[in-house]
């Protein structure tokens, strides 16, 4: 009898590093996992390469492999996979769900900064559209599926600039504590993404 699509999804989970997360294609997702966590996986050493070795004798190279203890093994493991740190990162590379969610909230804020005070309904129509697009659209799958349920939760107040920007900043301290990050002031939002900051050091 074969294995069921959860039992290989779960099968497969275990043998990923911390941090790499799965696309609902079953398969480990790029755009859904930081570079610092991804890199390391694309280095892992399997445990049957590091279990074997080559072995040379008088009579010239012998390619046969032969099993070594499993407390060698294990080390060798080990010490192949490097540790999860801040790698630098191309610039050419695609983006990762760091770089793209840091682009995607820096989008939103600095739309919603400069939102008319109060929109007319073309106006209020385009910026509800927009966002109800992202769960749909939204490149990282389970990033979508987290804006969906908080969108159902508190519907976007599309009714202008003030409205709007503490809406966003809502939602983002909802990601922010779920990941562990501090929260953002929301009093804030028109000093961080349209006027800057009041000792003048960003003009």
């Amino acid at each position: 009898m074969g294995t069921t699509n959860n039992e290989e999804s779960t099968s497969q989970t275990q043998k990923l590093p911390p941090g790499v997360v799965l696309g609902p294609d079953g398969k480990p997702c790029k755009v859904c996992t930081a570079f610092r966590h991804w890199k390391p996986l694309k280095n892992m050493t399997t445990p049957k390469a590091a279990a074997t070795t080559t072995t040379t004798t008088t009579k010239g190279p012998v390619n046969s492999q032969h099993t070594i203890d499993p407390i060698s093994a294990s080390l060798a493991i080990a010490s192949a996979i490097p540790p999860i740190i801040d790698l630098p990162r191309p610039d050419n590379c695609p983006p990762d769900v760091e770089q793209l969610g840091r682009a995607t909230w820096s989008f939103l804020h600095t739309t919603a900064a400069y939102y008319p005070e109060r929109a007319d309904p073309t106006q209020a129509r385009h910026m509800y559209s927009l966002l109800s697009a992202l769960p749909t659209l939204y490149p990282c799958s389970h990033c979508a599926s987290h804006l969906g349920e908080c969108m159902k939760r508190n519907p976007p107040d599309v009714s202008g600039r003030a409205a709007l920007s503490r809406w966003l900043c809502e939602r983002h301290n909802e990601v922010n504590v779920r990941l562990g990050k501090p929260s953002f002031d929301c009093n804030k939002t028109d000093e961080r993404w349209k006027d800057g900051p009041l000792d003048g050091s960003c003009d």
